[in-house]
């Protein structure tokens, strides 16, 4: 495993780049209500991709045809924007997106109650959003990958959620996936010795039901097995000597 270490020049490239996948995912979220399709806020993202002067990371990557991923209700991850998808009261909306400025790469995603949900998806969300600030809290040098690990998993599994184990978090910099894989499982104290200069992409992805997840025959979306409701938060984080830095915040 080559764990790259990014100097303090590379940070700033990449704090730019959160800043700039920030205010897309901020001109994104007033068009997340009851109507809209998820092909709209596709378009709204293209644009202001465009506007900041940014590529979209997606785009491409491995074929995948779209600038954001949108997964709704039981969708886990990769589901894809569609001008049919038609969001409605009670839904839960993931929105992942990324962005390459200057080469530098920066992943960040939100989950988004549409309208009114139940109860039980309303703690889903504020649970897994709770469990990566949890998890932002261990970026500290000197500490260990598994803490950022078991700090997902211990308020996810006490609450009676599922902790998907297909898909992980991931190192990211000149590239959107690097060394290490960042699990959103696991005992604390264990893997890999956090440094500063290393730069991850946390990110939960929580079940309201079971952890087991299958991919579509689209190749791309990923869902719950059981049916469950699903939830993705994550942040481009740099481990600095003064902690964590959240680089899309």
């Amino acid at each position: 495993m080559a764990i790259h270490i990014k100097s303090a020049a590379e940070i700033e490239k990449m704090r730019i780049s959160g800043a700039i996948l920030r205010k897309v995912h901020n001109a994104i979220a007033p068009y997340v209500v009851p109507g809209a399709s998820t092909m709209d806020l596709e378009r709204v993202a293209v644009e202001h991709i465009a506007k900041h002067g940014a590529i979209a990371a997606f785009k491409g990557y491995h074929g995948y045809p779209s600038a954001l991923c949108t997964s709704i209700n039981n969708e886990v991850v990769h589901g894809m924007p569609n001008a049919k998808r038609i969001l409605k009261e009670g839904d839960v909306l993931s929105i992942d997106c990324g962005c390459i400025i200057d080469g530098y790469y920066s992943d960040a995603a939100v989950t988004y109650a549409v309208g009114k949900v139940s109860a039980i998806n309303e703690r889903l969300l504020s649970v897994t959003q709770a469990s990566l600030e949890a998890a932002i809290q261990q970026c500290h040098p000197g500490g260990r990958l598994g803490d950022i690990s078991f700090a997902v998993q211990q308020p996810c599994e006490a609450a009676g959620f599922g902790v998907v184990r297909e898909f992980v978090g991931h190192g990211i910099g000149r590239a959107m996936h690097e060394d290490p894989q960042v699990p959103n499982f696991g005992p604390a104290g264990k893997g890999p010795r956090l440094k500063a200069g290393m730069v991850l992409a946390i990110e939960p992805m929580i079940n309201a039901g079971k952890p087991e997840v299958r991919v579509l025959p689209d190749g791309w979306t990923a869902v719950t097995v059981d049916g469950s409701y699903s939830a993705h938060f994550e942040h481009t984080v740099a481990i600095t000597k003064d902690g964590p830095l959240v680089l899309t915040r």
